[in-house]
């Protein structure tokens, strides 16, 4: 690991550090077994429209996709049409999860050339696809297991989503005000987030925001280590986790056993209205983690005062920090699959740029009983 450390690092130094604007998370897209099924779960619990589609009856003979939005954020929800190939493939091997986090850029043959010059590993030289709305340019790197990087140059494009996709004319979803993607957290390997988290830095040109140790996240029985890495502009936030050592099984361990490897744990999703948004979806059936109901007894002399009323946010399960710069609110679903491994956060920032620190001990004691509940602490 170390020698590939430093041919990242060589490469970035050979190749000079130039600026590579990467504007924003383009879209996620997730494999999953059944892409209909998940189109009507993301639409009908969590309030997605589904606005494109391609399958068979488009011409797609290997795959089935779904494209649902809400707000800022876009899913991709792709599915198997015949039990070979590699969706298939990776959805034996890991279950439902992300398999690709697309970034929009101005131009991907120079994205791409300078990420490939400074260390990165080809999958899909850039290419352009076009149908009667335009054209797209396309590439593709691979990252962590089996996960990948998309960049997609979209400013000669007016269709409903990407060459080969049509308007999805189906019931329309219910918001339930989920705004945009605020984080998204990767599981690696024992020793590998510095990799990583080189990667990022000397290839991508992220920097690192924050990282935590396992002084930081750590409870009577289990640890992990972390290191948040930011675009240029801000609005792409990737923390990076990885196992550390403990009494017992950590909650990263957990998903590495069941996802078969390294991958995506977990988006965070930001709404402006975290108490209204969070109704909703436990009306709807979403379940979220629950900490111990003594992590409200002081919870007012530990982060000061705060507008939500404190009645409703103990009611709700919300758990509540602070920086220097503000205080967030925030909450975690319990997996999404039978696999525990893939979740949502849900967050609301009111000036806080921080990750929730002061929730870490309450936070992961609550994913201990889970793990427990599973056998798998």
């Amino acid at each position: 690991m170390s020698m590939m450390k430093d041919s990242l690092s060589q490469a970035r130094l050979d190749y000079g550090k130039k600026a590579l604007p990467i504007h924003k998370i383009d879209y996620i897209e997730f494999y999953v077994g059944n892409a209909r099924q998940a189109a009507h779960f993301y639409r009908t619990i969590f309030g997605f429209e589904p606005i494109a589609y391609k399958g068979l009856e488009t011409g797609s003979r290997d795959v089935s996709s779904f494209v649902v939005r809400q707000n800022k954020i876009t899913f991709v929800l792709t599915a198997p049409l015949t039990p070979d190939g590699p969706v298939a493939e990776h959805v034996r091997q890991h279950g439902d999860g992300i398999k690709d986090i697309c970034f929009l850029v101005d131009d991907v043959d120079h994205t791409y050339n300078t990420v490939i010059q400074r260390g990165g590993r080809s999958l899909v030289a850039p290419v352009t696809e076009q149908d009667q709305f335009g054209s797209v340019r396309k590439a593709v790197i691979a990252i962590y297991g089996d996960t990948t990087h998309t960049f997609v140059q979209r400013s000669d494009y007016v269709g409903p989503f990407l060459p080969g996709y049509r308007q999805y004319d189906g019931p329309s979803a219910v918001s339930t005000g989920l705004a945009a993607i605020d984080h998204a957290v990767a599981n690696v390997g024992w020793g590998e987030m510095d990799y990583w988290v080189d990667f990022y830095r000397n290839v991508m040109d992220f920097e690192q925001l924050v990282s935590f140790d396992e002084k930081d996240i750590s409870t009577e029985y289990s640890a992990l280590m972390s290191k948040v890495m930011q675009n240029n502009n801000g609005k792409i936030k990737l923390p990076i986790n990885e196992p550390a050592q403990g009494l017992r099984k950590s909650q990263v361990e957990e998903y590495l056993d069941f996802y078969r490897g390294p991958g995506i744990q977990h988006i965070a999703i930001s709404t402006g209205n975290i108490l209204k948004t969070v109704e909703e979806l436990r009306n709807r059936g979403v379940d979220f983690i629950r900490v111990p109901d003594s992590y409200y007894h002081d919870l007012e002399e530990r982060v000061g005062h705060i507008k939500e009323p404190l009645a409703e946010i103990r009611r709700l399960g919300l758990l509540v920090d602070r920086d220097d710069e503000g205080y967030l609110l925030q909450i975690f679903t319990r997996p999404l699959a039978d696999r525990p491994t893939f979740f949502f956060e849900i967050i609301q920032r009111h000036h806080a740029r921080s990750f929730g620190k002061g929730n870490f001990k309450a936070l992961f004691e609550a994913i201990e009983a889970d793990q427990a509940l599973r056998g798998n602490l």
